[in-house]
């Protein structure tokens, strides 16, 4: 409580001294509030013109279009016009537009006209909902109006001459790029019609020459193995109808199974499998599976028999069975010698095929890769080439697509108007702020001064910046003369600020009731 008495009575003692001071405010407040109100009333007014539009992305072809031709993101693109709208250019053809540059007598000064406007020009978006504000202020409300209406104008024709101009820009780029690669795969198919013709010998090698040469010598070794399969199968024969044995390993003399085929092998096939199934379903002692298996016993003794019989009989032509049996295996056995001549011939095809392989494995390599590298080229230009033609179409599918409709559509919510009223300077704000900037100034040099040359005012403030005692006050001789002298300089002090109050009120209401001070009633 006594910090907050102490603060109170140091803060008085700071009013006491701005009071003393107080001629500080007077010549500042006169120095500042006069000449600050004059400059304020004699500020021209300013005329604010403004207009809304509504873009609207939407578009039907949009979805139909989808993957059909080139489309860009309207979105973005508006925003992109948004940021480029006030550039150096499009602000001075906004003021030759606006007729703005006649004002202008050299190019420094249309070059400060142009940095002017491009300052004073405001395009704001209201957010998401693709609404845009475009306001301009300047002292003729025409002007004012103009500048708006052809900031506008140029907003709303630019998305159109622009998506014009990039998609003809694009068109002869394209068209450019598929002549140069045309010429280009034009001189890649000569080349390798040229590689072809030199080399259509050795060609149907390249590209496979290691696996033919392991085709060729894998063929061979087949070829080989069935010769000897053939060859074994002939000898077997001729044993047979020579009427050799031979004997196995434990001395026991056996006759060789002839290799042809009996009239009762069908039938034994026949009952092999019926026996299975039997077996499958029933048990050995089935009736069914015991005659099978008797009827199967005798069909295989009828066979061997048979087979023995043809065996030991001495080229009988009376037994007619046992010559056809003959003759069928002196038939298998020619067949089979024709098919070991064939197969060497082709043993012998083969191998010249891999001579002639292994001859050129120096040749062929080299020119596998040099025909790689030429197919390779030819393929990268073609699958270039049909790219750039593909881009073309779609390219030809947007610009009819923008003929016929466009993207961005432009909705005017507010058309620019000439304004009837001003819409600036705010004077109400700029009178008050010279006001409280006169007699704020004064008031600071008075505090200043005060503390630079400070005067006690009671006596406890002489104890505090000295060690004598205070044995008591003394008032002023002629006090009489000192208050009259008090009541004059409050006096002019209240004339003063009185007189700056009024001028500051006369003005506040003339700002109300748009009265102009110089030039009469609006």
């Amino acid at each position: 409580m006594q910090d907050l008495q102490q603060t109170l009575i140091q803060l008085l003692d700071f009013l006491k001294g701005i009071w003393i001071k107080k001629r500080y405010v007077i010549i500042f407040s006169w120095l500042i509030c006069p000449l600050g109100f004059f400059y304020v009333t004699t500020l021209p007014d300013e005329f604010s013109s403004k207009a809304q539009v509504f873009v609207d992305t939407r578009s039907v072809l949009q979805p139909l279009l989808r993957g059909l031709a080139i489309q860009t993101n309207p979105d973005q693109e508006i925003q992109m016009m948004a940021k480029t709208l006030l550039s150096r250019s499009n602000v001075e053809k906004i003021a030759r537009e606006s007729d703005l540059d006649i004002t202008t007598e050299n190019e420094t000064e249309f070059e400060s006209l142009v940095t002017r406007l491009s300052n004073q020009i405001k395009l704001q978006s209201t957010g998401r909902d693709n609404i845009y504000n475009i306001s301009f202020s300047h002292s003729e409300a025409t002007v004012a109006q103009r500048v708006v209406q052809e900031t506008l104008d140029l907003f709303v024709e630019g998305s159109l001459g622009n998506n014009r101009k990039d998609t003809d820009t694009a068109g002869r780029f394209l068209n450019e790029q598929i002549a140069e690669y045309e010429a280009r795969l034009s001189e890649a198919e000569q080349r390798l019609a040229n590689f072809k013709r030199q080399y259509n010998d050795i060609l149907p090698l390249a590209g496979s020459y290691f696996a033919s040469l392991q085709k060729f010598k894998d063929e061979l070794e087949a070829t080989r193995l069935l010769i000897r399969q053939t060859r074994q199968q002939a000898d077997s024969l001729a044993k047979q109808i020579s009427g050799k044995k031979s004997s196995d390993s434990f001395g026991v003399t056996s006759i060789e199974e002839p290799v042809l085929r009996t009239r009762y092998d069908d039938r034994i096939r026949k009952l092999e499998e019926e026996l299975d199934g039997l077996n499958l379903r029933f048990t050995a002692l089935h009736p069914d599976v015991v005659e099978t298996k008797a009827l199967l016993e005798s069909l295989e003794n009828a066979r061997t028999r048979e087979i023995e019989a043809f065996l030991s009989q001495d080229d009988d032509s009376n037994s007619q069975p046992l010559s056809e049996l003959n003759r069928e295996i002196k038939l298998e056995v020619s067949r089979l010698e024709s098919q070991i001549a064939s197969l060497k011939v082709k043993e012998t095809d083969v191998e010249s095929k891999i001579a002639e392989l292994e001859s050129k494995v120096d040749l062929i390599p080299q020119i596998e890769a040099e025909s790689s590298a030429l197919n390779r080229d030819y393929d990268i230009t073609k699958d270039k080439y049909e790219e750039l033609l593909s881009r073309r179409e779609s390219a030809d599918l947007s610009r009819r697509a923008d003929v016929s409709s466009e993207d961005l559509q432009f909705r005017i919510i507010e058309p620019p108007l000439v304004p009837k009223q001003p819409s600036g300077p705010n004077r109400l704000i700029l009178y008050t702020a010279m006001l409280v900037l006169g007699f704020g100034s004064g008031v600071a040099v008075a505090f200043l001064v005060s503390q630079l040359t400070p005067i006690l005012i009671r006596p406890k403030q002489l104890m505090q910046i000295s060690d004598f005692p205070i044995w008591g006050t003394v008032t002023h001789l002629n006090i009489k003369d000192i208050h009259k002298k008090n009541r004059l300089r409050l006096a002019i002090f209240l004339l003063s600020s009185g007189t700056i109050l009024a001028m500051y009120g006369v003005l506040v209401a003339a700002d109300i009731m748009n009265i102009d001070l110089f030039r009469g009633l609006v």
